[in-house]
């Protein structure tokens, strides 16, 4: 399966939309989306991925990657994520307690967090 990417303003947030699966062939298109968001200014960002169906550990490096760069730029990088399969990635590699997670992008965008 292919990887689906879109990326949007909404405020002060810049939001990627994110489908498909994040592997280890795809996750360097979700690098690179992220990467053109901030060299273009983002610095808050919310990765929608409300229709991605896998994540692997290429994935998950990815998407740390991210974080870490725009915390260099006292910024934020939070998910929307409501898949049980995707939570349960991030539950057992413990990124519940590294990345903010929210059940859907209105809840993103509001800036309540998901525990």
């Amino acid at each position: 399966m292919d990887l689906t990417l879109a990326t949007r303003p909404e405020g002060d947030r810049t939001v990627v939309e994110v489908g498909g699966e994040i592997d280890v062939y795809t996750a360097p298109q979700l690098r690179s989306a992220l990467n053109d968001a901030v060299a273009a200014g983002a610095r808050h960002l919310v990765v929608d991925m409300s229709g991605t169906e896998f994540l692997d550990s290429t994935g998950l490096g990815v998407l740390v990657g991210g974080l870490k760069r725009v915390r260099t730029m006292d910024g934020d990088l939070e998910l929307v994520c409501a898949s049980e399969k995707i939570l349960k990635v991030f539950r057992i590699t413990g990124l519940t307690k590294v990345f903010t997670i929210h059940a859907s992008i209105d809840e993103a965008l509001a800036g309540s967090s998901r525990a």
